[in-house]
């Protein structure tokens, strides 16, 4: 069976990014004995064309599209993005019998949804290596699709239960070749590199264990070092890990850096850490190993704020973090999140003079929180009436505490960025 692996993604939200998510599909795909062609979009004025171009080159008989982001997840005048996806749908079915089927984060979020939005007849929830392999064998055989896990038919829900699998080594990651070589060379693009999938800490809002689990699941050290090295002989020096949470477990993230400090890849690297469970010697490895800069997630420098977020670090552990960081020479960008349920006046200024005492080389300032479905802010949200029900929230909707005047928040927020050069919304 052949198949067309299709990145709808156009948007350079923070900063581009190679579909590697969608990679890993391909890499599943042809180990398995199925062909792939791959297409990612982002960049092209015009994708109309090669997407035509690469329908006529090779009839496929499947066409996977994957949807990276719903939303730009700004709360004022957001933009909403499935637009463009919508189309990309639309071309590929009006050139091609093959059936479509939809992936990736944000098809994940909202499976049906999205289905219905886009017009596509199906799609699969989570990670797409398995289902997908699953998938191409029942149609190469006319077999019943009610047994790959995490697909959803349009009108008929979810098939079968998701599968979660503990040993990421299972998949293959996929090599340099799939991609455009010029971004190694472009500094704007980093390469994602994701070493474990899952997230246990249920933040209030954190959309992360919809779409990949709440247990950590990895991928060996030595394997991922493996892959690097062929990134490393294509160019590709400039790395992000995009684990949501790269210093858990600690023995894991160390070993890692352990491993690449050894390797001797010269690597210049960026992760996400939660800023809770940082230590000196963790903060050394990666330095050592090419580290350069990091994101903390704090979110809030209130302790009221950081449980009603449901946060598991106090602000000193976040200073203390901080700390270690830069004496390492890694570079810290911060991340507020004001607005949650419970934020008052108070705890604004007391998060926004928090983060200051830090003295991050940047920080963003987000005012309002996106509402997820199967969150514990979704749950607030319809219980306060906010929202009817959580299947309204395809369309970007944001929680500011109704007892919090948001002209107020935000013309705050604004006054402190016109001092701060290095913060931003």
């Amino acid at each position: 069976m052949h198949t067309l692996l299709v990145s709808a993604n156009t948007e350079k939200i923070n900063m581009p990014t190679l579909p590697i998510g969608l990679g890993c599909v391909a890499a599943a795909v042809t180990a398995a004995g199925h062909t792939a062609d791959f297409l990612d979009l982002l960049g092209i004025e015009d994708w109309r064309a090669p997407l035509r171009e690469a329908l006529a080159r090779r009839m496929p008989d499947l066409i996977g599209i994957s949807i990276r982001n719903i939303d730009d997840q700004t709360s004022l005048n957001p933009r909403f993005l499935l637009e463009a996806a919508r189309e990309v749908v639309a071309v590929c079915q009006a050139r091609s019998q093959a059936p479509v089927v939809l992936g990736g984060a944000g098809y994940s979020i909202f499976p049906e949804s999205v289905l219905d939005f886009t017009g596509a007849p199906m799609g699969i929830q989570g990670e797409g290596e398995l289902p997908m392999v699953m998938l191409l064998d029942r149609l190469a055989a006319g077999a019943p699709l009610d047994d790959v896990p995490g697909l959803y038919l349009k009108g008929k829900g979810l098939q079968a239960p998701r599968t979660y699998t503990r040993d990421l080594d299972r998949f293959p990651l996929p090599g340099p070749e799939l991609f455009d070589a010029r971004c190694a060379d472009d500094p704007n693009y980093y390469l994602p590199i994701q070493t474990r999938r899952g997230c246990p800490l249920d933040c209030s809002y954190c959309s992360t264990a919809t779409i990949e689990g709440g247990v950590i699941r990895r991928r060996s050290p030595a394997a991922v070092i493996e892959a690097l090295k062929r990134w490393r002989a294509a160019g590709f020096f400039r790395i992000f890990f995009v684990d949501n949470i790269f210093n858990l477990p600690e023995s894991y993230a160390v070993e890692l850096c352990e491993g690449l400090a050894a390797a001797g890849l010269g690597l210049n690297w960026r992760a996400i850490l939660y800023p809770g469970k940082i230590t000196e010697r963790l903060a050394k490895a990666m330095a050592r190993a090419g580290c350069r800069e990091v994101s903390l997630g704090f979110e809030s420098g209130a302790p009221p704020m950081l449980d009603s977020l449901h946060k598991r670090f106090s602000p000193e552990e976040v200073a203390q973090a901080s700390r270690l960081l830069a004496d390492q020479g890694i570079v810290r960008m911060g991340f507020l999140l004001l607005g949650a349920p419970g934020e008052t006046r108070d705890t604004v200024m007391q998060s926004l003079a928090f983060a200051d005492s830090l003295h991050l080389e940047a920080m963003k300032v987000s005012v309002g929180v996106r509402i997820y479905p199967y969150t514990d802010l979704s749950r607030t949200a319809v219980r306060e009436g906010l929202i009817v029900s959580e299947a309204e929230l395809l369309m970007p909707r944001f929680y500011i505490d109704p007892g919090l005047d948001e002209a107020w928040l935000r013309q705050t927020v604004q006054a402190w960025l016109a001092d701060r050069p290095n913060w931003m919304t």
